[in-house]
């Protein structure tokens, strides 16, 4: 053999030597007897499509595209949690559903309420602020939560 072939030989040799017998299956750790691996929870998943949650079945009159509608409203991020508006303790919102005035998220969700009722719409983002948002309250891409009490419809 030649001296470029033995050192060749020997350095693969040393190179793969530490690796031969590796598996690809890691050992699980060992633990104390009684303790318990913590478990790690997922966070919560954004939805991709709105979302509806009737708190309270109002029993009034039932709101439907092209009405004008008085709302309470009280709008959270879906990450934080963080308030970044409500009309709670100030005066209603009024907007006609369907007439481009709120976010299409509202326009979608507030359908179908009677007047009484609450409901909580989840809303993602490409139905509410899209990428840009609306700062500096409202990160691009953000998930709204808005709780909704529909208190007249049309008048």
């Amino acid at each position: 053999m030649k001296p470029f072939q033995i050192v060749l030989a020997l350095s693969c040799a040393v190179l793969l030597g530490p690796v031969a017998g590796c598996e690809d299956k890691v050992p699980e750790p060992e633990l104390p007897p009684g303790s318990a691996v913590p478990k790690v929870q997922p966070s919560e998943p954004e939805p991709a499509d709105l979302i509806k949650e009737d708190i309270v079945v109002g029993t009034g009159q039932e709101a439907k595209d092209g009405d004008r509608v008085r709302v309470h409203y009280t709008g959270r991020l879906l990450k934080t949690k963080a308030e970044f508006d409500s009309s709670v303790g100030r005066e209603p919102f009024e907007f006609t559903i369907g007439n481009t005035e709120v976010i299409k998220g509202w326009d979608l969700g507030v359908v179908g309420m009677k007047v009484g009722g609450k409901r909580k719409l989840t809303i993602p983002s490409r139905l509410a602020y899209g990428e840009s948002g609306s700062p500096p309250k409202i990160p691009g891409k953000s998930t709204l939560v808005f709780d909704i009490e529909l208190l007249g419809v049309g008048d």
